[in-house]
């Protein structure tokens, strides 16, 4: 283990920032932190940081305790949504700037910049200025800024923000391969977007109103979500959250939802505390409900197609089943390229993947 944050709290005036929040990350992690916008995510990488104070709680690094210590002694280092470069500052000074302060040695700031340089790949952008570099330039000489005091904890807060879209998917890759060659830096990237903390994190904490509401493996918080806040959450197109009721049939549980009814078995441990109609938010996968092919193979239902939204390898179809029970479902472009909207399906679930 190598930081330990245990009942962080933080209030400005009305507004709750952080509300008891209790995670762990191993040293050398790659660790998300997901969330919306306001869930508390900047507050806990401040806070981590140094720059801001908790009302409550202590952070520990490898067992020492930070929650009292300056900025300076932390060996943490924090890159922000704005770049925060020096304008009139060449490349090289901007990566330079932490070791002047520090009152490195000339020939050891040559040398750790030209390092630092080519690891992130901007050794050709050393003695131009911030105004002329592009957006994934300047993100990387922000991060380099930050590395080059070989900080153990990098904190990123939502660093891919000013990134157009490919840059954005770019820049994923980019993360992933400077971790691996980092080695021994922990990684802590608070972000609103599900895709980047699943394409990147080991571990995901979800937070929410400041509360982590679930920690787990991205396969994990996909396929065992442990509230239909994490449910939407994850996962692309979200998941249809369906109203339903249990019920108790002669083989056993159901599952009655409005267009269909389910075997509720694989679940029977964990509704067997709840009485027959208790009403139950039933998530479905997009990627679950599929046309039939003439071989029942789960629960069947018709349905309508509201609208298509082709995006070329896949299309994703909204559909209307028992008149008002609208959800999303996901194809591919070679099996919905003919569906048009006001078309009938006949659909079916793929049991294995509903929540």
């Amino acid at each position: 283990m190598d930081l330990a944050i245990r009942d962080l709290r933080k209030r400005f005036g009305a507004v709750e920032a952080l509300r008891g929040v209790e995670l762990t990350v191993e040293a050398a992690e790659f660790f998300a932190v997901l969330g919306p916008s306001g869930a508390g995510k900047t507050t806990l990488l401040r806070i981590i940081a140094g720059i801001e104070r908790a009302d409550q709680g202590r952070i520990l690094l490898g067992g020492r305790d930070l929650t009292e210590m300056p900025v300076r002694a932390r060996n943490t280092a924090m890159v922000f949504q704005t770049f925060a470069l020096y304008p009139h500052l060449s490349t090289f000074e901007n990566l330079a700037y932490p070791l002047r302060e520090a009152r490195v040695p000339a020939a050891e700031i040559r040398r750790r910049v030209g390092e630092i340089a080519e690891m992130l790949r901007l050794t050709h952008t050393l003695e131009r200025k911030p105004a002329t570099l592009s957006g994934g330039e300047q993100q990387r000489c922000a991060i380099g800024r930050a590395l080059i005091r070989r900080p153990r904890i990098l904190l990123l807060d939502e660093p891919l923000t000013n990134l157009d879209a490919k840059l954005r998917h770019d820049t994923r890759a980019e993360f992933k391969r400077l971790h691996r060659e980092l080695g021994s830096t922990t990684i802590i990237y608070a972000t609103p977007d599900q895709l980047e903390a699943l394409s990147m994190g080991r571990r995901i904490a979800v937070l929410r109103q400041g509360r982590i509401v679930q920690i787990s493996t991205p396969e994990r918080l996909y396929a065992e979500p442990g509230d239909d806040f994490v449910a939407s959450l994850v996962g692309d197109p979200p998941i249809n959250l369906v109203t339903a009721t249990l019920r108790q049939g002669s083989g056993g549980p159901l599952i009655d939802l409005p267009f269909a009814g389910l075997d509720a078995q694989p679940w029977q441990a964990a509704l067997g505390a709840f009485p027959p109609g208790t009403r139950l938010r039933v998530g479905i996968r997009p990627q679950a409900i599929r046309p039939r092919n003439g071989r029942r193979a789960g629960p069947a239902f018709a349905a309508r197609v509201f609208l298509t939204e082709p995006l070329g390898d896949v299309t994703i179809l909204d559909i209307v089943a028992a008149d008002s029970c609208r959800m999303k479902m996901v194809l591919p472009h070679e099996q919905a390229w003919r569906i048009g909207v006001n078309d009938a399906l006949d659909c079916e679930i793929d049991s294995e993947q509903i929540c």
